[in-house]
């Protein structure tokens, strides 16, 4: 698996997809994955700096795990499968791990939240057709 971190994203108002850029954290590789709109702003948010009057969808699910005593360990984006990522979220509790699958969009939206680390594995990396070096 591939340490990566969120290096930047692309907000496009006019279109529905947007894009969020992963990068090596310790090397130079980037991954770029189409998201959602609403997932793309929720991300922008928090690494902006903006709180909202109220919780949205992925607050909610930080406050609901921490309220269960639950820690995210990390995000491992597992899957790359006709064009679309997968991609799963680690919870650890005093029973153990369990692993939730989930869109890498909101994944990356709870893990920039709880300051998770974001793995990718190494073959959805080179599977990935859109896989560029030094961009």
């Amino acid at each position: 698996m591939v340490e990566m971190e969120l290096s930047k994203i692309i907000i496009d108002e006019k279109r529905q997809d947007q894009i969020i850029v992963l990068k090596e954290k310790s090397g130079e590789r980037f991954l770029p994955i189409v998201i959602g709109f609403l997932e793309a702003s929720a991300i922008k948010m928090k690494i902006s700096g903006v709180a909202p009057p109220r919780p949205l969808t992925h607050d909610l699910l930080k406050n609901i795990l921490e309220a269960l005593e639950t820690e995210v360990k990390r995000i491992v984006i597992d899957k790359l499968e006709d064009n679309t990522f997968h991609a799963k979220i680690i919870l650890k509790k005093n029973s153990g791990e369990k692993i939730i699958d989930a869109r890498p969009s909101d994944s990356i939206a709870l893990a920039v939240r709880v300051k998770a680390p974001i793995f990718v594995e190494e073959e959805v990396i080179k599977r990935s057709e859109i896989f560029h070096k030094g961009q």
